[in-house]
């Protein structure tokens, strides 16, 4: 287990800064959820306090730069994937928000591991029907 807690205390996020850490807070809450890990958990992993783990989340706190490949890591994920940024492709030039599917995507890793399991053989149904 490599710590990712920085020696001294974790630095605020500034107001200009807080909509990136709170959009990663966010990609890693759902990645986490996805895993079926709890704060609890992902936080031992990574050597750090649960509450130090909800901050990281919220967007509250700064994660630091080197912690990203450990924190991929532990999520079975890339680090352009934690940035928002998958498979290291740029969405510059792309304006508005992502994909209808992507969104729907997100919020379906939200769901209990139950609903995620219903969504997922309703999909395999209709896929299946549209390929006959």
């Amino acid at each position: 287990m490599l710590p990712i807690a920085p020696t001294t205390a974790p630095e605020p996020v500034a107001i200009t800064d807080r909509p990136f850490y709170e959009q990663l807070g966010q990609r890693i809450a759902i990645l986490r959820k996805s895993r079926g890990m709890t704060q609890v958990q992902l936080a031992e992993r990574l050597g750090v306090a649960q509450q130090t783990l909800a901050h990281y989340e919220a967007g509250r706190l700064r994660l630091l730069a080197g912690a990203l490949p450990i924190l991929a890591e532990h999520l079975d994920t890339s680090v352009e994937d934690l940035l928002g940024n998958p498979g290291g492709k740029s969405r510059a030039g792309k304006r508005g928000p992502p994909p209808k599917i992507q969104q729907q995507l997100e919020r379906l890793a939200q769901l209990p591991k139950a609903q995620q399991r219903f969504v997922s053989q309703m999909l395999d149904s209709v896929l299946a029907q549209a390929s006959r």
